[in-house]
């Protein structure tokens, strides 16, 4: 059996502009990157173009392989990454190429309304970028 799991995000901020998966996916990662791997948010975002090589190469010519898909985003999950995003997007610096794309997403994440992570059970998939999962992952 084979089984697709991604983060395909099912919201819209209006009737016109949909949230691109991959901004949803990126800060997912970077917020991910931080906690876990000890990575910055430029760090993460320098490994960005290499990651989506490798699943263009690696992961979507097989998806529709795929026997089960599951869709692992969240409707609440930007508003509970927010608060762990943000502070990081705001450490890269304005000399460096990577910066207009933390903009662009600090602008972003300020349309989305902040959740405490506090409302998160600890068997969420979301507990994976955030600290608190009652799964042991070492």
């Amino acid at each position: 059996m084979k089984v697709y799991v991604s983060a395909l995000t099912p919201l819209s901020i209006d009737s016109n502009n949909s949230i691109p998966t991959n901004d949803n996916r990126l800060i997912r990662r970077i917020v991910r990157d931080s906690l876990y791997r000890g990575y910055s948010a430029l760090d993460t975002m320098r490994r960005w173009p290499s990651v989506r090589h490798g699943e263009e190469e690696h992961i979507f010519p097989y998806q529709e392989e795929a026997d089960v898909m599951f869709n692992t985003a969240l409707v609440f999950e930007l508003g509970v990454l927010r608060r762990w995003a943000e502070p990081l997007l705001m450490e890269v610096p304005p000399i460096v190429p990577e910066f207009s794309e933390a903009k662009r997403l600090l602008k972003f994440l300020s349309y989305i309304i902040p959740i405490g992570e506090k409302e998160i059970p600890p068997t969420s998939i979301l507990r994976e970028f955030l600290d608190g999962s009652s799964f042991d992952y070492s």
